[in-house]
């Protein structure tokens, strides 16, 4: 038994507009996007403008050059050649230890190679990185934090924390959004304030539209919280 009509009626219409609008949302009528994928991609780029930290990683090797620093990183496969290409390009020694690399030379020059692959990646130059090394891009940076890992852990269990720091800044300040931003095109928040205003404004009246449209059709029922 209804009790109050109008107030019920009133939730029913809500929700079932509520769903309407869910339907056009869901489809792709945002630049052949839904409103999801398109919102999503819109932060990635306003996200991956603010992520660039590849200089401030730069900045901060200056003061390892000439450093000669040494390391071991797991490699299988594939990853035997492309790994020993990849340290050679930064001037390092890699000399095959079992089912590891060896691999010795500048501090600053291994990095500094790393973060040139790292700026291509970032600028969605893919295609020279994966000539440079005769390997696919992302494989050539899944490879890269692999081993910077093990490059942070080897200074680390050294005590030389300090050159450890550097490997850590690299990986996660260059190689890792490098990695998940290719593809990507950055954009500055400024270019798209509006859009971002509105889908914050929008979320919080689509959340409190769902929430009327089930407390009047409960109350319009005859459901009411007591205390």
């Amino acid at each position: 038994m209804i009790a109050n009509k109008k107030e019920f009626g009133l939730g029913l219409g809500l929700f079932a507009g509520f769903w309407v609008l869910f339907i056009v949302l869901m489809s792709p009528v945002f630049a052949g996007k839904n409103l999801l994928d398109y919102m999503d991609n819109l932060y990635n780029q306003i996200s991956k403008k603010s992520s660039y930290y590849i200089p401030d990683v730069t900045k901060k090797l200056e003061a390892y050059k000439g450093q000669q620093v040494s390391f071991s990183v797991k490699a299988k496969g594939d990853q035997v050649a492309r790994l020993t290409k990849m340290f050679q390009a930064g001037g390092a020694t890699v000399t095959p230890d079992g089912e590891k690399l060896k691999v010795a030379g500048d501090l600053s020059a291994i990095v500094s190679n790393t973060l040139a692959d790292c700026e291509a990646m970032f600028k969605n130059d893919g295609k020279s990185v994966a000539a440079k090394y005769g390997a696919e891009e992302r494989a050539v940076m899944y490879d890269w934090e692999e081993a910077f890992k093990a490059a942070e852990k080897a200074m680390n269990k050294e005590n030389k924390f300090k050159e450890g720091k550097i490997f850590n800044n690299a990986q996660t300040k260059a190689i890792e959004p490098a990695y998940n931003y290719y593809g990507i095109e950055a954009l500055p928040i400024k270019d798209k304030w509006g859009t971002v205003v509105l889908s914050l404004v929008g979320y919080v009246i689509y959340t409190l539209w769902f929430g009327f449209s089930i407390l009047f059709m409960f109350e319009g029922w005859g459901m009411k919280l007591e205390h």
